[in-house]
């Protein structure tokens, strides 16, 4: 695992001596006279730590997916930005995430993910935990062969567990527990995507474990992921191939009302289809929808593809100002389509088709990257009819941040 240590002496430093606030006021000018952020919430270090505690501990924001975890017992580490989490699945199958240290002398309790029996154990003392954060073994506390002290209270010395919710299978964590409750911050896209999907349908969807995911390393800060799964613009340039069979002239723009979501719609989405094979589709999507498909990215981090025949989530993982991880995990509706043996090779050139789409996007991130080093470059224009659901991610960040 990779990790990346933010000095905490940083945000102790104002955003004004990081940046221009102007240039941030700029970006909530209407989109005809907005700029793009500054640079340096792109290149500066310093900003980096801003942006951890406004945006990654404030918000909503994914660290995951409950299908890598499925069973009983499956623990994996995760690093947010310098701190370190636990996935893991109660003996009840509920996810939990925790912070991953032991109260007793802060050692990181896990390095890497694996299967637990009972507990959680502490490889510096033993100190061991229950699946729910309970401290139930404290061994030699009160000297050789004491396990219990009447002055110690275990209760009181649980791990610290985080603000965690699971939505289509994606684990959200709020690390500073003060974002609105996710029934509320989910409603709006729930809405949207009413005459798609409803709760039944959600259910449907599974993980598929022979073709289901892939991850790309980019060379770029996490938000130009963002900015360009927004748009429909870059769609001739950068994917003609998909443009020869999804026109950029049908796509639409979706923006959510409040600001939480942005991105694209395409009008003629054609399911894989193989002789007479295909896969399953949601039951209740509206007949005046059947071409129709979204991709949503829902702030910070996280894109979403919805498909009548299948789901999938392209989150992001930050690692540095100047480097992303990002991961994607494709679900179908019900288990013939996602894993039976007779549309593997459906699934197979399904996947094969998104990463060639995603990894065609990583030189224009790793180009827009490069281009913020420039010091005359003012964080941009937009075009007023093509930019706009980039242009609402943008003045997020900025919302975020002032």
């Amino acid at each position: 695992m990779i990790i990346f240590f933010v000095d905490k002496n940083l945000k102790n430093l104002p955003l004004s001596k990081i940046l221009d606030i102007e240039k941030l006021n700029n970006v909530e000018k209407s989109i005809e006279l907005a700029n793009g952020l500054p640079n340096e919430c792109y290149t500066n270090a310093d900003y980096l730590a801003h942006e951890r505690e406004k945006i990654f501990f404030n918000k909503w924001t994914v660290i995951g997916v409950g299908s890598s975890i499925p069973e009983i017992g499956d623990a994996k580490p995760y690093n947010l930005l310098g701190i370190p989490l636990i996935l893991i699945r109660d003996k009840e199958m509920k996810i939990r995430v925790f912070h991953n240290v032991c109260s007793h002398r802060g050692y990181k309790l896990l390095d890497k993910a694996c299967k637990l029996k009972n507990v959680i154990r502490c490889p510096y003392h033993s100190w061991s935990y229950d699946f729910k954060g309970n401290l139930v073994a404290t061994p030699h506390i009160g000297g050789l062969n004491i396990h219990q002290s009447k002055k110690f209270d275990k209760n009181k010395n649980c791990l610290k567990e985080v603000r965690t919710n699971i939505w289509m299978d994606i684990i959200f964590v709020n690390i500073n527990s003060d974002e609105i409750d996710f029934n509320e911050y989910i409603k709006p896209l729930e809405q949207r995507w009413s005459k798609f999907i409803n709760k039944d349908d959600q259910k449907l969807i599974i993980h598929s474990n022979d073709y289901g995911y892939f991850n790309l390393e980019v060379k770029s800060n996490w938000k130009f992921a963002i900015e360009n799964y927004c748009e429909s613009y870059h769609l001739p340039t950068i994917h003609p191939e998909l443009n020869k069979v999804s026109n950029i002239n049908d796509h639409y723009h979706i923006q959510g009302v409040p600001n939480r979501f942005a991105g694209q719609g395409s009008k003629k989405y054609e399911q894989p289809i193989k002789g007479n094979k295909k896969f399953e589709t949601f039951s209740n999507w509206d007949k005046d929808w059947l071409k129709n498909s979204e991709y949503v990215a829902l702030f910070p981090n996280v894109m979403i593809g919805l498909h009548i025949d299948h789901f999938y989530v392209f989150w992001l993982e930050p690692i540095s100002m100047n480097k992303t991880k990002e991961h994607m995990q494709i679900y179908y509706i019900g288990n013939k389509s996602a894993n039976g043996h007779e549309l593997k090779d459906l699934r197979k050139e399904n996947v094969r088709f998104w990463k060639d789409v995603m990894t065609q996007d990583i030189n224009a991130l790793e180009c827009m990257q490069n281009g913020r080093n420039s010091p005359f470059f003012n964080g941009g224009i937009f075009s007023p009819i093509m930019d706009q659901p980039t242009h609402q991610f943008h003045k997020w960040v900025a919302e975020s941040l002032i």
